[in-house]
């Protein structure tokens, strides 16, 4: 039989030798153990707050129109942190409630939905509408529930950068500085004042707000974008548009690849038309001023690093406005303008189409308008003077006519603007309170900041908030989580000249110092 070989030191040793080894072994084992139980739970911490972030559109055009011209989408961006989750949703439609196909129960519906379905608090759910014109399908809320459900199922880790850009070519302000001291403003419902009573125009905001989000490869996965101006300039007649929006985002989805998401959030564009709305010598086109915004967005991605920051926050508020009291003044004034305008048509002996041929007659030949030179001269030395007599009743008749064109279009814009005071007198009075509850929200994510508002903000007020902001990258979004109409400034809702910002308002003037402050608090508060 053979032995295991004896070895002293080894397998000689004593007992107590070999139970001290023993335990050196097991105390080896327990702290290697326990390093990796740390390392786990370390890892899984880091894990737990690394940003995550998914994105997904979803087409909602209604192509039983007449003419689609371009799509409408709803677009999610959801962000989850932690315990934090942010979800970001875009809508190409007119507004949250009110006016146009979307119904004053979209919010909550989409809200309830996604609460039912994924656990999402309501308050952590914010959705901007583009404002474009077009119409969406029926079913536009389940189609929105459905973007975010893809967004919240490609949820990946995320790394974020904030930045800014600039676009000043697109937008011009649509209110007119009048050297009466009122203002007007320009639509496609009525004629612009004439040129020699224009003093000034208001400013524009050219800046683009972004949050570039990536992959943790670096490949793009969204990009939100805020710009302030209507997105109005398709008529119609061009059929179903998205406007000048939707093409911005084709060309920064294009320009990124990798699936990526354009998101535009309107800002605060309610005096803002894109430029040339007015024109009428060319077609109005949407896409190339969309396509001028795409470029200048991706112009400003393309300088963005994006980095791995957990920062993410959401809060909400309601602030309650002043609703409106001087409807029955302001209605009464109109009215009153109206008639004193109507009493000052003057009578006179032509009509269309024998006042634009005199017309031209008298602006190209002043001095002998009605017939040749010689027939003049013929008359003068036979001591007769019948054509200069006519010049002057025909000159008389032609001032007349454009008196009463003028005064004409005037009476265009007071009724336009005296319907819209009546609809809001009516629903202020059937509110039956003296104010106007709305939800505010801001949204961090890193160093990107936004606060919104259900109202048509102009620009001026979105102007002041970012300049007094406590921090670089701070923006407005008007035209979120509902719809209150137009929110001018103090001085455009004083407006003697009745535009359609200062007239299709709920809120008293006010307002303005409410919001701003508010919203520059939150701002302060992320």
């Amino acid at each position: 039989m053979s032995r295991i070989p004896f070895f002293p030191g080894r397998h000689g040793s004593s007992v107590g030798e070999r139970a001290a080894g023993y335990g050196s072994v097991v105390r080896l084992f327990m702290g290697l153990m326990l390093g990796l139980l740390s390392w786990s739970v370390a890892s899984t911490a880091t894990q737990a707050a690394t940003l995550q972030a998914g994105a997904a559109r979803v087409e909602i055009t209604d192509r039983t129109v007449p003419v689609v011209n371009d799509p409408l989408y709803a677009k999610a961006l959801v962000l989850k942190s932690e315990k934090t989750v942010v979800v970001i949703i875009t809508l190409d439609v007119v507004s949250m409630g009110e006016i146009g196909r979307i119904g004053n129960g979209f919010l909550a519906t989409v809200r309830g939905e996604l609460k039912r379905e994924l656990g999402i608090a309501p308050e952590s759910v914010i959705i901007n509408a583009s404002h474009c014109h077009g119409v969406p399908r029926p079913d536009t809320a389940a189609l929105t529930v459905q973007a975010v459900k893809e967004a919240w199922q490609k949820m990946a880790p995320a790394h974020v950068a904030a930045g800014r850009g600039s676009e000043q070519r697109i937008s011009e302000n649509r209110r007119i500085k009048m050297k009466d001291g009122s203002e007007v403003d320009m639509r496609r419902a009525y004629p612009l004042p004439r040129d020699e009573d224009v003093k000034a125009v208001g400013p524009i905001d050219p800046e683009i707000g972004i949050l570039r989000v990536d992959h943790a490869d670096g490949k793009a996965m969204a990009v939100v974008y805020n710009f302030a101006c209507h997105p109005i300039m398709n008529p119609p007649s061009t059929g179903n548009s998205a406007d000048y929006p939707g093409f911005a985002s084709k060309v920064i989805e294009e320009e990124l690849g990798n699936g990526a998401v354009a998101l535009f959030v309107q800002g605060c564009g309610g005096d803002i038309n894109p430029i040339g709305y007015k024109g009428v010598a060319h077609p109005p086109q949407a896409e190339p001023l969309g396509t001028m915004l795409g470029l200048s967005v991706m112009r400003a991605v393309r300088e963005m690093k994006t980095r791995a920051d957990e920062s993410l926050g959401i809060a909400s508020t309601t602030l309650a406005l002043p609703r409106a009291a001087d409807f029955e003044r302001r209605i009464a004034a109109n009215e009153a303008e109206q008639v004193k305008l109507t009493r000052s048509l003057r009578g006179t002996n032509l009509n269309f189409k024998s006042f634009l041929p005199l017309l031209m007659q008298h602006r190209l030949f002043p001095e002998q308008p009605a017939a040749h030179a010689q027939q003049y001269l013929r008359q003068k030395d036979g001591g007769r003077e019948d054509y200069t007599r006519l010049d002057a009743d025909n000159r008389a008749s032609i001032e007349a006519y454009l008196h009463n064109i003028e005064v004409m279009e005037k009476l265009t814009r007071l009724n336009a603007n005296l319907a819209l005071l009546k609809k809001h007198q009516a629903q202020t009075v059937a509110a039956g309170n003296t104010t106007l509850d709305v939800e505010m929200a801001s949204v961090r994510v890193g160093e990107f900041r936004l606060v919104t508002f259900p109202g048509e903000v102009t620009v001026e007020v979105g102007l002041n908030i970012k300049k007094a902001a406590p921090h670089p990258h701070c923006f407005v979004a008007g035209y979120t989580n509902g719809y209150i109409y137009y929110t001018p400034t103090v001085a455009q809702r004083n407006n003697t000249g009745y535009a359609q910002e200062d007239c299709d308002t709920l809120v008293a003037p006010e307002w303005q110092a409410l919001f701003e402050k508010r919203a520059l608090e939150m701002l302060k508060g992320l």
